[in-house]
């Protein structure tokens, strides 16, 4: 059984994991390190838009180790994420033509939107409710421009 040339996919990806794990255990010593979160957020979005499952499922690991690192609740952001990009990123994209306002509103939603997602959680399960620093507006202006190069 031969491989098609046209089809392969490479170890790329993984090798992107192992950066990420290391990034994500210096971003946890170093706070001025930002956590990756809107930069994981719109590559998820993009595995989801393109029906790309390996993508999509390394995107997911990246973002359970976001979750372990910040001590927050287990797949909470993969489901957060995929809420938004099945509810809120369409109309978003549908009202706005401009590439760098949808690019700013995925930040947004990222951080903060995510943050009032675990604020909701919390109240419904009576669970200890997480905390916002200003390190958050520093994560924002340094996440917008990365992902504006993606």
């Amino acid at each position: 059984m031969q491989r098609s040339i046209s089809h392969q996919n490479p170890v790329r990806p993984f090798l992107y994991v192992v950066l990420f794990l290391l990034y994500s255990s210096l971003s946890s010593i170093y706070p001025f390190l930002p956590p990756m979160l809107g930069v994981l957020f719109v590559l998820f979005a993009k595995a989801l838009k393109n029906s790309d499952s390996l993508y999509a499922l390394i995107v997911a690991f990246c973002l359970v180790i976001f979750e372990a690192n910040n001590g927050y609740m287990l797949f909470s952001s993969i489901f957060y994420i995929y809420l938004v990009y099945k509810l809120i990123l369409p109309k978003i994209s549908q009202n706005f033509s401009c590439k760098i306002c949808i690019r700013i509103s995925y930040i947004f939603l990222s951080y903060l939107g995510y943050f009032l997602f675990l604020t909701l959680i919390s109240n419904i399960f009576l669970l200890q409710t997480p905390e916002l620093s200003y390190y958050v507006i520093y994560y924002m202006l340094i996440e917008f421009f990365l992902v504006s190069l993606l």
